[in-house]
């Protein structure tokens, strides 16, 4: 069966940053952000994106379109004189699958906001109504559980439907709606009365700052969000990589990505840095600043229902992509392992993948006596140690190693398909750093963040 391609250039540089663009950016971010001194981390964090993320989203990119296939195959389908590297790709399976089973819980979320933003719920609750709001919500099973049911069956039903009738269109139509919403925003938060000092927080470099929360510490955090917020590592960028032509390099087409992802992120910024300055809150809050903090900050300012309906439309958006893109990956695996249609997966993946959500649900509520890291711990901090401290940095590490070792891919077979078409070249002479310098970067990151989660 002829593989499908994507109908624009537009089409995959769109859906490919969809599926980096997600909560990390316009939730982590500006919560990092504003931990580690703000502008100056920006700047830090913006060169480990080049030295970090685009080398290894090029990689993965040139996996997917020289194999024509999905993580599950690529590898023995590039080296098929070997099955050591096929472990890897249903590791990267479940790391897709992992993703999903939390990811499509705080999505529903997103959805119900909006619903109750746009509905006028919020108006005329205090503070502690405010709260109870988010409180009602992950105390109640059946509730988280309607709206991850509804994010996961209207994904896989816009899957379904075709990579150029269902993701590519439906994404474009979410990308472009979500950088107007955006944009909108930015200029409604920028205005407000008492916004410059979280504008200059955020644009103007206090390297003081950085001092202050410790050089190593800011440089590894700089890091560590470089390497996560492009979500590489699990296949979820080489699946778009196996629908290219190659009448385009591959290299520029990751720095395409990551620029509209950065500038996702950096918008985000702009967005709540300004908001919670004029307002007088902390900016370092993680769920509660979302679903709490900018809920009662919305609901005190004129025109708050509006602008708050269409931060949570923006948040719906930046969540969801991100499942569409990881969707069609999961569905990719079934057609290239077992040669399903599109309308099978659907069939079988949708009940699977609502059943295997369940926990992450019951976390919060029936089984939040179980802490399996700890206390004060749920199931999805589980969850999402074991996809963002082990399977992404160490898929990062296995297609670094793929692709420019001798038992691998090789260096010469991923330089050629990373260059060939029009474009920038990835750089021949970059063949010692990406060798030796790019895995000694992925270990400091794997064994940062089990310091960080177990140690300081």
């Amino acid at each position: 069966m002829q593989r499908e391609r994507f109908t624009s250039r537009l089409g995959f540089i769109l859906i490919s940053a969809a599926c980096a663009i997600g909560l990390g950016n316009v939730w982590r971010f500006p919560y990092i952000t504003g931990q580690y001194g703000g502008a100056a981390f920006v700047l830090i964090y913006l060169a480990f994106l080049v030295l970090l993320g685009v080398p290894i989203m090029t990689m993965e990119l040139a996996v997917g379109r020289g194999s024509q296939r999905s993580v599950a195959s690529s590898f023995s389908a590039l080296r098929p004189d070997t099955k050591k590297w096929n472990f890897f790709g249903y590791m990267a399976m479940a790391g897709n699958y992992i993703l999903m089973m939390f990811y499509t819980t705080i999505t529903g979320w997103m959805f119900y906001y909006f619903v109750k933003m746009v509905s006028g719920a919020f108006t005329g609750l205090d503070a502690e109504g405010v709260a109870g709001v988010f409180g009602n919500l992950v105390s109640n099973p059946v509730t988280m559980t309607i709206w991850m049911i509804i994010t996961i069956t209207l994904g896989f039903f816009i899957v379904s439907q075709g990579l150029n009738r269902g993701v590519e269109k439906t994404t474009k139509i979410m990308m472009i709606l979500l950088l107007l919403i955006m944009l909108g925003l930015v200029v409604k938060s920028v205005t407000l009365p008492g916004a410059k000092e979280g504008l200059l927080f955020y644009l103007k470099p206090d390297f003081s700052k950085i001092k202050e929360a410790g050089i190593l510490e800011v440089i590894f955090a700089a890091m560590g969000q470089a390497f996560f917020t492009l979500s590489v590592g699990i296949g979820s960028i080489a699946i778009f990589g196996s629908y290219l032509e190659k009448d385009k390099s591959l290299t520029g087409e990751a720095i395409s990505i990551t620029l509209l992802d950065t500038f996702v992120a950096l918008m985000a910024g702009l967005v709540i840095f300004p908001v919670t300055s004029a307002f007088g809150v902390s900016v370092g809050q993680g769920p509660g600043l979302i679903f709490v903090t900018l809920p009662n900050v919305f609901i005190n300012m004129s025109g708050g229902r509006i602008f708050g309906s269409l931060f949570f439309l923006f948040m719906s958006f930046a969540a969801f992509s991100t499942v569409l893109a990881v969707f069609e990956n999961i569905v990719a695996f079934a057609m290239d392992l077992w040669g399903w249609t599109r309308k099978k997966a659907f069939y079988v993946n949708t009940p699977l993948l609502i059943l295997l959500s369940m926990p992450a649900v019951l976390g919060f509520n029936l089984w939040s006596g179980f802490a399996p890291l700890g206390e004060g711990t749920i199931v999805l901090d589980l969850e999402d140690f074991i996809l963002s401290n082990n399977l992404l940095p160490l898929g990062g590490l296995v297609y670094v190693l793929f692709t420019t070792r001798r038992y691998g891919w090789g260096w010469d077979n991923f330089l050629q398909e990373a260059n060939t078409g029009e474009g920038m070249r990835f750089p021949s002479w970059a063949v010692f750093y990406c060798k030796w310098i790019l895995p000694l970067i992925i270990l400091i990151v794997f064994v940062g963040g089990y310091l960080e989660k177990f140690f300081l």
